[in-house]
């Protein structure tokens, strides 16, 4: 089964893309969805594995929310209240995310700082 993470924008899209094997599609919703942009989502993610990773703040809790929605069985991935969205997450933590999701296999680990 295919595997899509659906970000906010491009910026988190790069984080993700540096850690996540290139099978893995990303989405973005660059910022307040609307009928067309789900609508969008939707066929771009056709019968994916959805996994949602937002922003911790109110922008983001207000897309988690409509995603949510539109996407009853997706899985919720967080990031930590005082880190600059996702992309200002730090990679451990953004990994430590993507193995508590299941999605090891997909993971492209960073190599060891000697």
């Amino acid at each position: 089964m295919a595997i899509t993470v659906i970000v906010e924008g491009k910026n988190d899209r790069s984080k993700l893309r540096r850690l996540l094997d290139p099978e893995v599609h990303i989405l973005c919703t660059f910022g307040t969805l609307n009928s067309i942009k789900l609508e969008s989502l939707h066929k771009r993610a056709k019968h994916d594995e959805i996994y949602l990773f937002m922003d911790n703040d109110s922008s983001g809790k207000k897309i988690r929310g409509v995603l949510a929605d539109s996407f009853p069985d997706a899985y919720h991935m967080y990031t930590r209240k005082g880190y600059a969205g996702v992309e200002g997450t730090p990679d451990e933590y953004v990994i430590a995310q993507l193995e508590k999701a299941g999605l090891e296999e997909y993971i492209i680990y960073p190599p060891p700082v000697l």
